[in-house]
């Protein structure tokens, strides 16, 4: 039986690996990747490496063994077809006969564009048959405090936020809660509402940022279509920065606050305070 951990090298997995090979022996690990050259430092310390690509079904033939954990982390490549990557997933994971499934989604109460494409894969994993678990994650500190250039190059936040509140967290925290579950008992078929335990406003975000700069920094709030142009004026795609805008309007509608505590029962600790977040990459 191993843990096996899909796009182990991303953001997020490497915390992952990380936080597993603390807990278990390194030959119980399994990352998936689709660069092994990535995942080369995780070999040397004896984690077993695959190559698998979830647009390439035939490469997760032999990934999966009878009795593995398995974490899906969801696919970075917003606006495709995440579900049918996703399902390529599933589908090899249920013809091995793996224990558990857990799927890193998002939020049930968030209802913008950039939930749909986690809400269709719930419905293929719970259709699947096989025993799972629901990590919806809430909104990252690092959605925020990795994109600081344009912030302090122009001294203001700009966001479609309005006073809405954000209950984020930090990777390294929703990564705690996968490897507690994977390391874990009894989190079959529960789904986790993940958010960090203090919710805060964009305007919030931008007084932090001007205490610990010492500039003053504007939250500057515009309406969502001129958000959306913004976004794409600095190269993103037009469908991308309107899902990305979207966001900002369920922040408005408190849709990415969270009070279910589930975070910090899972890690066994409070969350990582945003402010430690923009510190860190303040340091950089």
């Amino acid at each position: 039986m191993s843990i096996v951990v899909t796009g182990a090298t991303g953001h997020l997995g490497t915390f992952v690996i990380e936080g597993l090979l603390e807990k278990i022996p390194a030959d119980q690990i399994t990352a998936v990747v689709r660069n092994a050259e990535r995942a080369a430092g995780f070999g040397a310390r004896g984690v077993k490496i695959v190559v698998a690509d979830y647009s390439i079904p035939e490469t997760f033939e032999n990934v999966f063994s009878p009795g593995d954990k398995v974490l899906l982390i969801s696919g970075s490549e917003v606006g495709g077809d995440r579900v049918g990557q996703h399902k390529v997933v599933i589908d090899a994971a249920k013809a091995a006969g793996v224990a558990l499934l857990a799927y890193t989604s998002t939020l049930g109460s968030l209802k913008a564009a950039l939930a749909d494409d986690h809400r269709g894969t719930e419905e293929v994993l719970r259709a699947s048959g096989l025993q799972y678990v629901l990590l919806r994650n809430g909104y990252y500190h690092e959605n925020y405090t990795e994109n600081l250039g344009p912030v302090l190059e122009h001294n203001a936040v700009v966001n479609a936020a309005g006073e809405g509140r954000v209950s984020s967290a930090s990777r390294a925290d929703y990564a705690a809660a996968a490897v507690a579950v994977l390391t874990g008992e009894g989190h079959e078929n529960k789904t986790y509402e993940l958010g960090g335990d203090d919710a805060w406003s964009l305007a919030e975000y931008a007084a932090e940022l001007s205490r610990q700069t010492g500039k003053d920094i504007a939250n500057s709030t515009v309406p969502v279509e001129a958000l959306i142009g913004i976004l794409s004026g600095a190269g993103l795609p037009e469908p991308a920065a309107a899902i990305f805008a979207g966001v900002d309007a369920s922040i408005e509608k408190g849709e990415l606050v969270v009070t279910t505590g589930d975070l910090t029962r899972l890690i066994g600790r409070p969350t990582s305070p945003i402010a430690e977040s923009i510190a860190a990459v303040l340091k950089g």
